[in-house]
């Protein structure tokens, strides 16, 4: 265990192994309910001075009641982690071992970045602000869920049961963004890349059925070669860009504070808008999704033998719905892409892109107000988050909602989320630690 009490709280809670599964049945419920007591043993101050309920059996929902009756703060995360085994694992991944020095020293875990690390850091700020005797100003409520990787409904739950209540938070902060450096050319400062909405998502099913038969004479178009026909021309047809106005504030901010060729053109992006849309489109994976709908095929399926032709092939293609578009344009787009009636398309589980959440006024100078108070240096953007949270949940009963996690993340520990070796700098979370309480103190 690592000797700062915090972190070893940390790796403690990053060690019971709370995967979430699609199927709930497939979910070791227990260990959820180990975590749980695990988080009253760690943290007796917010256990004995805030409020707890179970929402939807797992997750929770803590109330640190204020002394007036402002609009409450909402902070989020959640505990629940995808699903890994030690395969291709530096460390194990439920081992949480910490390896390094001073500032170089690094946490192991998974978890640890998604989003364990926000969780944690919350509670470790909430229990020192108590500790000092605290009262806030206003409420402040903790909504911890349990299935954000899967199904989002401990945290929809626990938006309904505020909007029941008639309680509309001035401002909820979930996971998002974080501290980067080097994303933009031309920026030389590190950013805290604000999320004040994130795209949609759905999953799309393109499914081809046919007479099926011995694989010995196949027909010149098999069910699995119309559906890859169909992959082929959807991957050859992507959707077309936009600067959305949270991309145009983003660019506006960047580019007061940058240098090079690019700083103009950041300054101006309703001018500049056909160069950007095409360099962002090309700079990179991370900034062509901000731009644009993008399409992911991730599942396939075929015969259930090889030497069977397949009676019925099907692609489930993730899509991230870009904020300015829906899910019927969405769904246009593939089947004018595919260009092919025979190739079903049917929709499953699917969000519409967020609003918009305001880029200026309290809710969001409270969060710059936070970060610049643990990093002065760090230059405060919007921007727009490309993978869904539970935060979309609380869209409806809010009308700043925000996606930031308080953490620096270089571009290859930003590549281990849901991947082998996720792991954060000790020193930054403890920075995060501050950032939560800055913003829960008011100060």
């Amino acid at each position: 265990m690592d000797a700062d009490p915090a972190v070893a709280r940390f790796q403690q809670l990053l060690r019971v192994p709370t995967m979430s599964r699609t199927n709930p049945s497939e979910t070791d419920w227990p260990v959820f309910t180990r975590f749980r007591e695990l988080l009253a043993e760690l943290y007796p101050l917010a256990h004995a001075g805030l409020e707890l309920e179970l929402v939807a059996g797992h997750s929770m929902l803590f109330r640190w009641r204020g002394t007036t009756d402002a609009a409450p703060l909402v902070l989020m995360a959640h505990y629940d982690v995808v699903a890994a085994t030690a395969e291709g694992w530096r460390h194990p991944p439920f081992d949480a071992v910490v390896e390094g020095d001073g500032a170089e020293r690094v946490l192991w875990a998974r978890g640890a970045l998604d989003d364990k690390a926000a969780l944690v850091a919350i509670l470790e700020a909430v229990e020192a602000e108590l500790a000092t005797g605290l009262t806030p100003s206003r409420d402040v409520y903790l909504s911890f869920g349990h299935d954000e990787e899967t199904h989002g409904s401990g945290a929809q739950a626990a938006a309904a049961l505020l909007a029941e209540r008639g309680i509309r938070p001035a401002l909820v902060l979930d996971e998002g963004g974080a501290i980067v450096s080097g994303v933009l050319p031309g920026l030389a400062r590190p950013s805290a890349m604000i999320g004040v909405s994130e795209k949609g998502i759905t999953s799309l099913a393109l499914a081809v059925q046919q007479q099926g038969g011995h694989a010995s004479t196949p027909p010149k178009m098999t069910a699995t070669v119309r559906l890859a026909r169909a992959i082929v021309r959807l991957n050859a047809r992507p959707f077309p860009t936009a600067i959305n106005p949270a991309i145009a504030e983003m660019l506006r901010i960047v580019g007061a504070h940058s240098s090079g060729p690019l700083a103009a053109v950041f300054r101006r992006p309703r001018l500049f808008g056909p160069v950007l849309r095409l360099v962002f489109a090309r700079m990179s994976d991370e900034t062509n999704a901000l731009v644009r709908t993008t399409t992911a095929v991730t599942q396939l399926s075929g015969s259930m033998a090889h030497n069977a032709l397949a009676e019925r092939a099907e692609a489930i293609v993730n899509v991230r719905v870009a904020v300015g578009s829906s899910i019927a344009e969405t769904v246009e787009h593939v089947r004018r892409a595919i260009a092919d009636p025979l190739v079903q398309v049917s929709v499953h589980q699917s969000s519409e892109p967020s609003p918009v959440s305001p880029m200026s006024g309290p809710a969001w100078q409270s969060i710059v107000d936070a970060v610049s108070a643990i990093d002065a240096e760090v230059l405060s953007t919007p921007y727009v988050q490309t993978g869904a949270s539970d935060s979309r949940w609380f869209t409806g009963v809010s009308d700043a909602v925000y996606r930031f996690t308080p953490f620096e993340m270089s571009a290859e520990e930003r590549a281990t989320l849901h991947a082998k070796d996720e792991r954060i700098h000790v020193a930054t979370w403890l920075r995060g630690i501050d950032f939560y309480r800055h913003l829960i103190a008011g100060r």
